[in-house]
This record gives structure tokens, sequence and C-alpha cells, in this order.
């Protein structure tokens, strides 16, 4: 009796193996003829699967227009490729002739190749449209075969190339190179497999192998680069290169409250298409993120709201501008180099004064004033997700000399990157906070549920009334100076100032007399911020200050985002 008792759940426990060994098996091949019936379908077709090369497949990656559209800005493309065997080749000349009558085909190259009697395989052309290849199969050359490939393809050809990156061989694998296609490697990638000789019940099984332990890092990615506000920026970028012959042309346009980069290009850059033909590889870096400049007077809000963050002054504060110090044993001078009197801090912005700066950073004193520098994040990376990014370089305020102190304090000195820039100020446009930037939205995964990435505030850096405070100094500065009645926008308020320094000597100590680098950045609405724009120039022809050369690129962009997304009034 007891036997029989212990006999019954027996059975039931093997009953609940063999159900659930069955669900797995259901599962496991509906995955393979339906989910990824596409791919079997073709990896079956032996007659068009190359022999020699791995299997491609790759994630997509998106551009996120302002409704949520996906715009494709890195997919998949499928074709063909033509290969030839020269020990089955028996007439090269002849096939040379029927293949070129199809497709364009270097003769010296056919040939020396179809010479190659003791190599089995060689490819003679790519990316093959479905018409060439089926007018190709049909001639039943002897030798001659058509396999299906596919490749990497850019549909937007150039726009936002320094972002986006390329995949390229690294090693004898294909692989993400630079931009985002490196960074996110691990989601993008897909694992490589033969595609000859298939076992469809070994791949029913390794798929129970996957469901213990799956890949779950594994899809496509929605960027937050709006592929409409990028196109603008780098249409701006590429006339700003070419009215000034500049070395470089680079903006960001990021969203304060966020950290979200609706757009972010530099020019000259690059067709990822055809990345082989870029002529530097420095090309495909990204100098927003991997490149440190010293951007001059853009500085000196971060300084002054600093300062009155701090308690050592108020707008109202003033001093005697003498146009010059001396600290150091070295001379120190406002742009002009002359006396301005007595002024409070609302002259200092609106009329960009080094000396102003320097009183700025000298009341709240030098350990107050590098503290503050680290909490706008100068002293570390932001962690934007974009790969190979540099630290800013404030190792001056380490040396407690007073000259290190005064440089930093408006914009000299000291080099950041530009995206570490655009994070420090855009706490001045959102209230008071550090916000990590970020370019990619979502997170779109094969194996588990999709990542939406949520903005990441990584700390307070100012009391809210200071970046209030500091924003009406930077429109009163701009409606009284920088933009005056020929650029103000009567109904919004926007926040502006420029920045004009010196560019340093590379690998040698001190500046170039006549080599500068501009820049600008502002948001509007300035109390209510929904975009901010930094743009710089290095080495500019034929303009010495930043407010020639940049104001109206920069209120071109402002009037296209306040149209572009219906932003209403605010004044």
């Amino acid at each position: 009796m007891r036997t029989k008792d212990n006999f019954i759940p027996r059975v039931r426990i093997v009953y609940v193996f063999i159900f659930l060994f069955g669900a797995i098996l259901a599962g496991r091949l509906f995955f393979i003829q339906v989910a990824r019936g596409d791919y079997y379908r073709e990896a079956a077709n032996g007659q068009y699967v190359s022999p020699s090369a791995d299997y491609f497949d790759r994630g997509i990656i998106n551009f996120t227009k302002k409704d949520g559209q996906l715009v494709s800005a890195a997919t998949v493309k499928k074709g063909y490729l033509l290969a030839i065997n020269p020990k089955l080749l028996k007439d090269p000349e002849a096939a040379f002739k029927k293949i070129s009558s199809v497709i364009s085909v270097d003769k010296d190259d056919f040939l020396k190749r179809a010479a190659k009697k003791s190599d089995p395989y060689e490819e003679i052309a790519h990316k093959l449209g479905e018409k060439d290849a089926e007018k190709i199969e049909k001639m039943k050359i002897a030798g001659v075969s058509i396999f299906s490939e596919k490749w990497r393809l850019y549909p937007a050809g150039n726009l936002a190339s320094r972002v986006l990156g390329f995949v390229g061989y690294k090693g004898n694998k294909l692989a993400g190179r630079y931009g985002l296609e490196k960074y996110y490697e691990d989601i993008l990638a897909r694992e490589g497999e033969k595609k000859t000789n298939i076992n469809f019940f070994a791949e029913i099984f390794a798929g129970i192998k996957e469901i213990v332990g799956a890949k779950a890092e594994e899809g496509d990615i929605a960027l937050t680069i709006e592929p409409e506000v990028q196109a603008f920026l780098e249409k701006t970028l590429e006339g700003l290169q070419e009215k000034y012959s500049s070395e470089m042309a680079g903006g960001v346009i990021i969203e304060p409250s966020t950290g979200k980069i609706l757009a972010m290009a530099v020019k000259p850059d690059f067709n990822p298409n055809n990345y082989g033909e870029a002529k530097d590889m420095s090309l495909f870096l990204n100098p927003v993120a991997q490149s440190v400049f010293e951007m001059g007077s853009i500085m000196k809000p971060l300084t002054l709201a600093a300062s009155m963050d701090s308690g050592a002054i108020t707008p109202e504060t003033t001093y005697y501008d003498k146009g010059f110090i001396v600290l150091n044993g070295l001379r120190i001078e406002n742009y002009e180099g002359k006396s301005e009197g007595r002024v409070d801090m609302q002259e200092v912005l609106s009329r960009s004064l080094n000396m102003g700066a320097i009183f700025a950073m000298q009341k709240m004193g030098k350990e107050k004033f590098r503290q503050y520098m680290e909490s706008y994040g100068f002293g570390e990376k932001t962690g934007i997700d974009l790969p190979d990014e540099v630290r800013s370089k404030i190792s001056n305020l380490k040396s407690g000399r007073d000259v290190e102190y005064a440089t930093a304090s408006f914009g000299q000195g000291i080099a950041v990157t530009p995206i570490a820039m655009a994070s420090a100020l855009s706490s001045l446009a959102n209230g008071g906070l550090l916000m990590r930037p970020y370019v990619v939205d979502e997170i779109d995964l094969d194996n588990a549920p999709d990542k939406k990435i949520e903005p990441v505030e990584k700390r307070r850096v100012l009391k809210k009334e200071t970046a209030e405070e500091i924003s009406r100094m930077l429109v009163r500065a701009a409606d009284e100076s920088l933009l005056r009645k020929k650029r103000r926008l009567e109904h919004y308020s926007v926040a502006v100032k420029t920045g004009t320094a010196q560019m340093h000597r590379e690998n040698e100590r001190g500046y170039y007399k006549d080599e500068y680098l501009h820049s600008f950045f502002g948001y509007a609405p300035a109390f209510d911020a929904k975009f901010l724009v930094l743009l710089f120039l290095t080495k500019p022809q034929g303009v010495r200050y930043a407010v020639r050369s940049l104001s109206d690129p920069f209120m071109n962009i402002t009037k296209f985002m306040i149209n572009y997304y219906e932003i209403q009034p605010d004044r």
C-alpha cells in the first residue's frame, strides 16, 4: 500500500517534467519558425550563402522625432555578393564579359583573382541588388556564384556621423568603431554564426539553453536626437565653417531639465557608409566629448553664479575696475585693456569684464571657487553615453597660484569639454541642478522588457534663487547689450553670453596672438528653458569676436526651435 502511494506522486512529477519540456520545445519552435523565420529561410538557402563569411546582423539605431516617430539612423541592408571559384572558371575572359554587361567590374582585378587556381573562393563584387544578382545567376556561368550578404547602412549619410560612429573590422570581426556603435556594442551586436549547414534540432535544444541563460542585453536603440533639429544645427555649422574658414565648428542643443541631447554635431565630419574615404582619422572622434578647450567668457556666468550662491556678492555689488591686475608677476587685462571705473555685477556680464570675474572669484575665495568648479562637474566626466569621454583639465586650480584662479574665473587656463560646459551651463537654466547628459532615449531589448532611459540628477550645484537671478542678469545682458533691438525677440526671454578665448599653443607654453576660440551659449525661454544651445568655432578667420561670428547663427537656431516645438511666448 505504501509502494502504491509513492508511485502515484512520482508519475505526476514525470508528467510535469514532460509537460514543461513540451512547452519549452513548442515555444522554441515558434521562435525559430515565426520570430526568426526570415533568418532561417535565408540560412537554409545554401546556394545563396557565403561559405567564408560569418552571418552579419546588428541592432538598429533610430533618431526620434518630436512626435515620437522613429527615423532610421543605422540599419542592416540585405543584398548579394558575387564570388568566383578560379578552379572551376574555364574561360575568365568570357565570364568577365558576361558579368560586366550587368555590373561594373574592374577587369584587371577580375583576371588577377581568376588566375589564382589554387584558391577556391575569391570575392569580386559586394552589395548587389536583387535584379542584378538574378541576371548573373541565370547566366549559369561555371565557377561563378551569388551569395546573400548584409551590411551596415546609414540612410542619412553624414547626419550625426560623429555621434553614431560606424561598424568596421576589428581584427577579422565586424564591430562598432567609434561613437554610439562602439559604446553600445554589447547591445547592438548579434552573435555571429556560419551561414551553412544549420542543424535545426541543434538550434531547438540550443534554444532551451538560451531560455535558461539568455543574453538579455541585445536589441535596438532609439536616440534622443531629433533629426530635424540635428539637420538644422549641421546646416548652421557648415555655413559657419565656410564663412569663416574655421578649423572646426561645433554645437550642442540640450534639454536643460533632463540632460537629453536634441542635437550634437561637429564639422567637418564624414559619411559612415564610406568611412574609408575619410582623409583624416581624427574625423571619427567626437570633440564635444573627447576634446578640451579653453572656452573663454561663457565661464563668467558660472563664476558670478557661484559667488552669489556663496553669499559673497549680489547683482548690485560694485567694485572699481582699473582695467588690469598684476598677479604672480603677470599682468591680466580686460579685453580692451582700459579702466571702466566703478561698475556692478550686471555690467560685468553685459560688458564681459575680466576684472569683474576676478573680483567675484576673489570675494568668495580660491578654495570656495575651486569647490564650485568641481561641483559644476569640471573635475569629472559627465557620464554621457558616448565612448572615450575625457575629463576637463582643471589641475591648475590645485597649484594655489593667484593667477591661475584669476584666469580660470573668465575661462582661460582651464580646459573643459563642450559637453561638460553645456551640462554646467544647464544648471543656470534648470534651477541649479547638474543633470547627466545622454543621447539614447530607449533600448528595445529582444529577450527582456524595453529599457527607458530616465534623466539622472547628479546633484544640486546652485540654489534655485541663484539660478533665477543669474538668468535675469543674462536676459538683461542680451536685451541691452548683446542682442539689442536688431536680434532681440520681443515676446521671448533669451539668456545669452559670448566668449572669445586665445587658443593655447600646442605642446608649448603660452597662447597664439591671432588664433581664437569663439563660443556662444543661450537658453530660452529663460525662466522655463526648453532648450540650451552651445556653439563654438576654432580658429575662425576674418572676425575677432564671437559676438560677431555667432550671434546670428545662435538666434537662427533659437527661432527655429521656438517655431518647430511651438513654444509659447513668456513675455
